[in-house]
């Protein structure tokens, strides 16, 4: 571990990226002792405010401090966002597992049907299972966890398929250990690099689909202080105050540029060659 971090901050953008994922993330664990007002606490006289030395973000439509409500809404976005990334990782590198042991006629299958699903788009897809489970942030994360599974079903076999020839595979075939076991305990272990990877990076696809639904009124609902359903109230008011829109939208922004970056960075580290 201290090798990797070694090995990661020597990387301009795995350095950067780290730092910002780490205030990310302290952000969402002190978030709401840090807001200087309650999210949904109200003042009516002070609508459409700008930043100033009372309210550091500006007030929105309702009065309401901006900047508490994004300290309090981090942790439903970027929460959410990787609790649906990490349930689209694990079904997805289970099943591109299985497969790559598999083989044969059952590895076809599995494919092709991973590939009719891929051909669907991910907001698309993330759309049709909203619609059928109803507008809540669980149907958002169970939404975004299902449409990223064929992803990383197809990323972990390309590796896994490379796992499958090794020697301890065949060992332990012939010593006559069941397959749940080989794929559980002897294939996923050495295909999790590229996973932890993959999912580092679609944490930041993860942030923004959520947004995205969110801003369409799928995901979280109001009066919920997540910065997609900010952006999506904020819309109507831009021409009162552009701070309403300005602050959650670049908050997506970071959140998704921080885990882009540090998804590179441990691309460099984690790459035998480098």
């Amino acid at each position: 571990m201290a090798d990797l971090m070694r090995r990661l901050m020597r990387s301009p953008q795995g350095a950067l990226g780290l730092a910002i994922v780490a205030l990310i993330l302290l952000i969402v664990a002190c978030g709401p002792w840090l807001a200087p007002y309650g999210p949904d606490t109200m003042a009516p006289r002070l609508r459409y405010r700008g930043p100033s030395a009372e309210f550091l973000l500006g007030t929105d439509q309702y009065g309401r401090d901006i900047l508490s409500r994004l300290l309090h809404g981090a942790r439903a976005t970027v929460t959410l966002a990787c609790l649906a990334t990490g349930l689209g990782t694990m079904a997805g590198a289970v099943i591109g597992t299985t497969s790559a042991f598999l083989g044969g006629r059952a590895d076809e299958a599995i494919m092709r049907t991973i590939d009719a699903i891929m051909s669907i788009p991910s907001l698309l897809f993330a759309l049709l299972i909203v619609n059928l489970l109803g507008k809540s942030s669980f149907s958002a994360v169970m939404a975004i966890g299902i449409a990223f599974t064929p992803g990383m079903a197809r990323v972990t076999r390309s590796v896994a398929l490379a796992v499958r020839k090794q020697d301890y595979i065949n060992a332990a075939i012939a010593r006559g250990e069941r397959g749940v076991y080989i794929v559980l305990r002897e294939m996923l272990p050495n295909v999790i690099a590229p996973i932890v990877v993959e999912m580092t990076i679609r944490v930041a696809f993860a942030v923004m689909l959520f947004a995205t639904l969110s801003f369409l009124g799928l995901g979280a609902q109001p009066p919920a202080s997540e910065w997609g359903l900010m952006v999506a109230e904020a819309r109507r008011f831009m021409h009162l105050s552009p701070w309403m829109i300005l602050w959650p939208a670049l908050a997506v922004a970071l959140v998704a540029i921080g885990f882009n970056l540090l998804g590179d960075g441990l691309r460099d580290a984690l790459n035998p060659r480098t």
